[in-house]
């Protein structure tokens, strides 16, 4: 009886300290939500208005103008929408719930691998008070990074079970609960007419194992950094079994959730070619450099451990070169180095701790030799955070274990990541922001007072840059439309990828009174009065913020008469 109650005990003191984190990790946000140190940028204002669109009947499979995320994002949001009303709020509401799910996954993963409730607190506490670069991008949406890091935990806690189900597989014929599995035309000749007991279990777990690496896919394409490690791992110990008609079933059967989970990929796939969405998949949408191949991978590797990794364990915030907790750094930097020297010289990993060293070798060539290299601002380093607190879990629990006054390492971590934290919050502008290129950076919080503007003088359609345009139309209901058809880069360079809604450009080109507003553009500006100027056309000018305004324009001018300026 006795031993009964202890164990109870036990048992809900666990769930008071894991519960206690998870708190800790939401009031975090929650305090920086409240301090309004979040921009609300045009990534986000793309989210949102996928989100009222689909409110609406559109059914958009990727985020407007990027064929690597899916638009998972911005139905959650618009399911948010339906409860709450159009808010920005809910948008980040929705990055909140789903970073709580990947903390508590975290949590799993690290007592499921280590076998060590200790060392799964440790991941959690790590998690829940993270780096700059993961609050950022766990709070604020840019269309699925918060929900690559779910899906990405989800397939390795089905790899593991998987995994377990494949080492601790029971002959055939002893399971009751196993079904019948017959080939009838899959496999070469007399092989279909044999008959396979496979557990129930088993073939689930499969199933689920390829639909969160399918889902993952459509997604955010940076869950590969999971699945290709996962596929490793499983494939390995598939052949170890050296039982070709249990790993043929396996890879059949993972195959179709594969394809249900990605079932949205291939349905663009048919209208668009594999071709594109194979590019985006490998960075073809930011591929801009010139250099020869080698030189760029170089370069990239330099990028990670310059300026990736310094963001990824908090040394620096994604969006500038600048110190965080500065005292700290040394003492943080030798623990990171110790716990990694340790999980590295460990030659007796298990195989589940393997796929943790995996995921981070799959990443760590991702970045060198595709051209997501060329952007080491922060976000395609997330993943990392997540091994690193499992890692980190592990190793310091061992610490602990032989000596408790380790625990204080932990403390260290938790206190330089929220220094980090507080430290940029407290810096606003620019505030902790997505937008790590300066010309860009524009201080939303004269966006109100823009839009009251706008609105007395009867300005409603125009032209502007990718960086205004999105978060006007959607803080407007869409009764305000600026098409980004300017450029923001001071060179005048212009992609037409940042046009991401083509029917607001229809609309502005149909309007007979239009405006322009341009940010941080000396050289726009001048090219543009001077354009008036050629045309005859008369006008007004106000400076709102970062907001520069040309409105009264007695006629109006359109794409043709200004593009020939850019550099596209």
């Amino acid at each position: 009886m006795f031993q009964k109650k202890f164990m109870n005990y036990e048992k809900v003191k666990r769930w008071i300290i894991s519960g206690s984190i998870l708190v800790l990790g939401i009031a975090l946000k929650a305090i920086l939500l409240f301090l309004d140190v979040f921009p609300f940028n045009a990534d986000e204002a793309i989210v949102a208005l996928m989100a009222r669109h689909i409110l609406r009947g559109e059914m958009p499979i990727f985020f407007y103008g990027q064929a690597y995320m899916g638009s998972l994002d911005a139905f959650l949001v618009a399911g948010m929408f339906r409860i709450f009303g159009e808010q920005v709020w809910g948008i980040r509401l929705v990055q909140i719930i789903l970073y709580s799910f990947t903390i508590l996954t975290g949590f799993w993963i690290g007592n499921l691998i280590f076998k060590s409730f200790r060392a799964a607190i440790i991941t959690a506490l790590l998690m829940a008070i993270p780096p700059v670069n993961t609050t950022l991008y766990t709070t604020v949406s840019l269309g699925g990074y918060g929900e690559a890091l779910l899906i990405g935990n989800l397939i390795l806690l089905s790899t593991f079970f998987l995994l377990k189900s494949i080492i601790t597989q029971n002959p055939p014929g002893k399971n009751e609960n196993s079904i019948k599995i017959r080939f009838e035309k899959s496999f070469p000749s007399g092989f279909h007419k044999e008959k396979m007991n496979l557990p129930l279990n088993r073939l689930f777990l499969a199933l689920l194992w390829g639909f969160f690496i399918g889902f993952g896919l459509w997604a955010n394409g940076l869950t590969l950094v999971y699945s290709l490690a996962a596929v490793a791992a499983v494939g390995v110990d598939l052949i170890k079994q050296k039982d070709f008609r249990f790993l043929i079933t396996v890879a059949v059967v993972s195959l179709w959730g594969f394809l249900l989970g990605s079932l949205p990929w291939w349905i663009y796939a048919m209208d668009h070619g594999v071709g594109g969405l194979i590019g985006e998949l490998l960075g073809e949408a930011v591929a801009v450099e010139r250099e020869p191949y080698a030189i760029r991978s170089f370069n990239h590797l330099i990028y990670f451990f310059l300026f990736g990794m310094p963001a990824a364990i908090g040394l620096r915030p994604p969006w500038d070169i600048q110190w965080l907790g500065l005292p700290l750094i040394p003492f943080v930097l030798f623990v990171w180095g110790k716990i990694l020297w340790s999980w590295f010289k460990n030659g007796k990993k298990t195989g589940y701790e393997h796929i943790l060293s995996g995921v981070m070798a799959v990443f760590t060539a991702g970045f060198v030799f595709t051209s997501f290299g060329v952007d080491p601002s922060g976000r395609y380093f997330l993943p990392l955070w997540v091994i690193f607190s499992l890692i980190g879990g592990k190793i310091l629990d061992g610490w602990i274990m032989n000596q408790p006054r380790s625990f204080a390492l932990v403390g260290l971590i938790v206190l330089f990541n929220l220094w980090g934290n507080m430290q940029c919050a407290l810096k606003n502008p620019p505030g902790i922001t997505t937008q790590f290129y300066a010309p860009a950076r524009v201080d939303m919080r004269a966006m109100p007072e823009l839009i009251e503007f706008l609105e007395n003088q009867g300005e409603t359609r125009g032209y502007s840059n990718y960086w205004v345009a999105y978060p006007l139309a959607f803080l407007t209901e869409e009764n305000i439309i600026f098409t980004p058809r300017f450029p923001y880069h001071p060179d005048l360079r212009y992609a037409q990828r940042d046009d991401r809604y083509p029917l607001y450009t229809q609309w502005v080109e149909e309007s007979d009174k239009v405006a322009l507003i341009t940010s941080h553009n000396p050289a726009l500006d001048e090219i543009l009065r001077q354009l008036l100027l050629d045309k005859g056309i008369d006008w007004d000018e106000e400076r709102i913020g970062d907001f520069l305004i040309y409105y009264n324009l007695s006629a109006p001018i359109r794409i043709g008469d200004f593009e020939k300026y850019f550099i596209q």
